[in-house]
């Protein structure tokens, strides 16, 4: 009896130690898909990037270092070659090679994959041996390891076996079984998916590296309605949120056993209009479009008063911009930061000038559980611009539904809210992405459409130049040419606030990336 007795108490003793490390965290919106290629989104790659890893990532400092690759050169200009880490296995036993890194490099640049912009400078991938690939690119590209710290690689058999060697298109709402399922090399492994309600992980017992965490198990918890996200927090019920409310912070950071973790983030929040098409989708203008007259742009950007959002929305948790990059980003410079201060009478004389005396209606698409306090910024804007007379409808919803709208073929939105951040630290990352003309993976979400070709031409020369002060010369040029022509409206970068109980340990980043391998719960 005293050795049964004594079994149970250590069987407990082992539970409760396991309910101890079990990491239970929140959102206010979910993954929407396991394929590390589906949406080139920092939420959906972060969190993938705990199953899925890269040749090469960032460190705690966001500085590079070796992953499945250990270690790479240039024998040419032209030329990335990667040595494959050896003995390294997927979670289900079969190792990894080159012919892997070949079949992930493919499917990401083929159709469906969201993430075809890492690899807009690639021409070839070579198989050299077992583990070795060459990367060739159409011209020497000085930024291209940056470009791919967030492309996870895939297992070539596990994909074909499963009819998964293409990527389902999201934006298309397509699925195949690495929709719902993963399999990768990282610290975690997928245990349990259950769309817009919990996702859980356990560690990867056979992974390479030597794990910094304690967890046993992590469950992701989806509650999109922030009073309820905050109250599980208090309560014990999750460990950590993601996405802290603004007007919750000061609250948060006074109630006992919780911790703020707040710094500056590097996306940037900007407002995008439709500038190609003959007649706007969604406005009450017929047989033209508004967005396509300068004036009308420069009254949409003197109306909105930058300041007031910071202020009142994002209670301060935010930074005031008039680039579509910010601090932290290589290529930014405080002088080029220039914000466009509220001119409403001068902005109504523009919209009479181009022949809207008394305004017009539109649409506004706007996700409402993506970014911090989507929604209300957008509601916010919409009542800005009607004191030039501008109707806004407020169209908010997921973020499944609004990216698929908004990034599909047809690019179904006439006025938008996104956010960026540039996966590279680098300028002409959202120079290419979101602001250089559409062609293949250049300009896929420029959504808008807008165009100018010295614009274009100066986005080709910044990524290959090598000069820093001449390069830094061509991104304040394309900056300046985007912001006479108001290609877009860049409005705030977000702070980054996360809200944990005081016994985890983690590691913030100024990306928003959550690397649960670096995360350790207290006794």
């Amino acid at each position: 009896m005293r050795r049964l007795a004594l079994s149970a108490l250590l069987l407990a003793s082992t539970a409760l130690g396991a309910e101890a490390n079990t990491f239970r965290w929140a959102n206010d919106g979910d993954v929407n898909s396991m394929d590390p290629y589906a949406r080139n989104e920092t939420f959906l790659l972060s969190f993938m990037a705990n199953i899925y890893e890269p040749l090469i990532r960032r460190d705690r400092n966001l500085r590079i270092e070796p992953a499945l690759a250990v270690r790479w050169e240039n024998p040419n200009p032209t030329t990335w070659r990667f040595h494959i880490r050896p003995n390294v296995r997927f979670s289900d036993g079969t190792p990894l090679t080159g012919d892997d890194v070949v079949f992930s490099i493919e499917r990401a640049r083929a159709q469906g994959s969201n993430i075809q912009a890492y690899f807009a400078s690639v021409a070839e991938v070579r198989l050299v041996d077992p583990m070795t690939v060459d990367v060739i690119t159409r011209q020497p590209n000085p930024i291209f390891l940056e470009e791919i710290t967030n492309f996870g690689i895939m297992s070539r058999a596990w994909a074909t076996a499963h009819n998964a060697a293409r990527t389902a298109d999201l934006t298309q709402r397509q699925e195949n079984y690495a929709t719902r399922n993963a399999m990768g090399t990282g610290p975690f492994r997928l245990e349990l998916r259950e769309p817009d309600r919990r996702t859980v992980l356990v560690p990867n017992p056979g992974w390479w590296d030597r794990p910094e965490h304690n967890l046993t198990r992590v469950e992701f918890n989806v509650i999109a309605n922030d009073a309820t996200r905050v109250a599980a927090l208090l309560s014990g019920e999750v460990d950590m949120i993601y996405t802290v409310p603004p007007q919750d912070t000061d609250r948060l950071s006074r109630a006992p056993g919780i911790r703020i973790h707040q710094m500056p983030e590097l996306r940037t929040i900007f407002l995008g209009f439709d500038q190609l098409r003959e007649e706007l989708l969604k406005s009450d203008v017929r047989g033209r479009n508004p967005f396509r007259d300068l004036r009308v742009r420069q009254a949409f950007d003197l109306a909105i008063d930058r300041e007031a959002i910071v202020r009142t929305v994002m209670r301060g948790q935010a930074r005031p911009t008039g680039l579509m990059i910010g601090p932290g980003i290589n290529g930014w410079t405080e002088a080029a930061d220039r914000v466009t201060r509220p001119d409403l009478a001068r902005a109504r004389a523009l919209l009479a000038e181009a022949g809207y005396p008394s305004g017009f209606g539109v649409t506004m698409d706007c996700p409402n559980d993506r970014y911090v306090n989507d929604e209300a910024i957008c509601t916010a804007v919409a009542a800005m611009l009607a004191r030039i007379g501008i109707r806004v409808n407020v169209n908010a919803q997921t973020r499944a539904r609004y990216f698929a709208e908004i990034l599909g073929p047809g690019y179904n939105t006439s006025f938008y809210l996104l956010g960026w951040t540039p996966a590279t630290y680098d300028a002409h990352n959202a120079l290419f992405n979101l602001m250089a003309s559409r062609q293949g993976a250049r300009g896929l979400f420029n959504v808008g459409g807008w165009s100018n070709p010295e614009f274009d031409e100066l986005v080709d020369r910044i990524a290959v130049e090598t000069n820093p002060a001449e390069r830094q010369a061509m991104i304040d040029r394309a900056m300046r040419i985007h912001a006479e022509q108001v290609g877009h409206l860049p409005l705030h970068q977000q702070t980054v606030v996360w809200a944990a109980r005081q016994n985890v340990t983690l590691q913030q980043q100024a990306d928003n990336v959550f690397p649960l391998r670096f995360v350790r719960i207290g006794q």
